[in-house]
């Protein structure tokens, strides 16, 4: 069968995947209402067409932070990508590097910095940060990042726990004993994630900013306090991001929270989007609502899975 959509890599994940494999990317916290919600608000949002405009001429490009893609939309943070392919987040660094676009490569990866970095040598890539109990964990991780190479760090602002997902609580999940988290080998307990500092506040964000010289975007944000919050503590950038639909269940599609959110940074920082991306006409409203760039998640982890 042709792949002509990714509604077809997603069904061709979910045939092809383990179970377990395809129920830990496809979960959303507790009724999955959110995460639904997330592609339901785009079918609510609708053109106003106008015609006979040329458009003999179109270019692509945009730039995040000064850095020059080609098109709008790069790949989000998403963890344990060896479920999906054995190569995990090296194939994910070589497709973006492909591309010509943004990789936000996660804490949570099954493979290492180093081999992502070694993977897609001079690819544009951002580092996504959780802030762990044990501090130093996560400075070294910053260092790291910045010394590889990486231009951005991500700060993922709303996993002050692990959202509730039902079916990874029935299945059990865990990783498979031949995979690791690889940055985080001997840090913490595997599968319990006990190791987040659910202490982390807006001050915490100087405390990064004493670490590295990266431009910090944080993401996770969906209210306009909060954006003005980011924009007085100095980030860089804004991600707005309801996880996927993964933390919170009951909270606000990303689309439809991504106005007030560009309504309060004024242009005085750079705003991007993810959650519910599926066409290319999710793309076009979002960048008309304000967004500099969307970032993808769950469809590249389809993508992977296709052989």
């Amino acid at each position: 069968m042709a792949m002509v959509c990714l509604s077809d890599f997603e069904a061709y994940a979910k045939k092809y995947l383990p179970k377990i494999a395809w129920d830990f990317f496809a979960a959303g916290a507790d009724e999955c209402s959110t995460r639904d919600e997330n592609i339901l608000a785009y079918k609510r949002i609708h053109f106003r067409p106008r015609m006979l405009r040329d458009v003999s001429v179109m270019d692509t490009r945009t730039k995040l932070l000064g850095t020059e893609i080609s098109f709008p939309v790069g790949i989000a943070p998403t963890g344990f990508h060896q479920l999906a392919w054995p190569d995990g987040e090296k194939s994910t660094a070589r497709a973006a590097n492909a591309m010509n676009t943004c990789y936000i490569a996660s804490t949570y990866s099954t493979c290492t910095l180093e081999e992502i970095s070694t993977a897609a040598p001079g690819g544009f890539r951002w580092f996504q940060l959780y802030i762990h109990r044990n501090r130093a964990v996560s400075q070294q991780l910053v260092q790291r990042a910045e010394a590889l190479g990486f231009q951005g760090l991500v700060l993922t602002a709303d996993l002050p726990y692990t959202g509730k997902r039902r079916d990874d609580v029935r299945n059990g999940f865990r990783l498979p004993p031949h995979m690791k988290l690889k940055n985080l080998e001997g840090a913490f307990e595997v599968g319990k994630m006990i190791s987040l500092d659910p202490s982390v506040t807006w001050n915490d964000i100087y405390w990064l900013q004493s670490l590295t010289r990266l431009p910090i975007i944080i993401k996770g944000i969906l209210t306009k306090e909060d954006a003005e919050l980011a924009v007085r503590h100095g980030a860089q950038g804004i991600i707005v991001s309801n996880h996927g639909g993964r933390q919170l269940d009951g909270g606000p599609a990303t689309i439809d929270a991504l106005i007030e959110v560009v309504e309060a940074v004024q242009g005085r920082i750079e705003v991007y989007l993810d959650g519910g991306i599926r066409k290319g006409s999710d793309v076009l409203k979002a960048l008309a609502l304000g967004a500099k760039c969307v970032f993808i998640g769950r469809p590249a982890l389809w993508g992977l899975a296709y052989k």
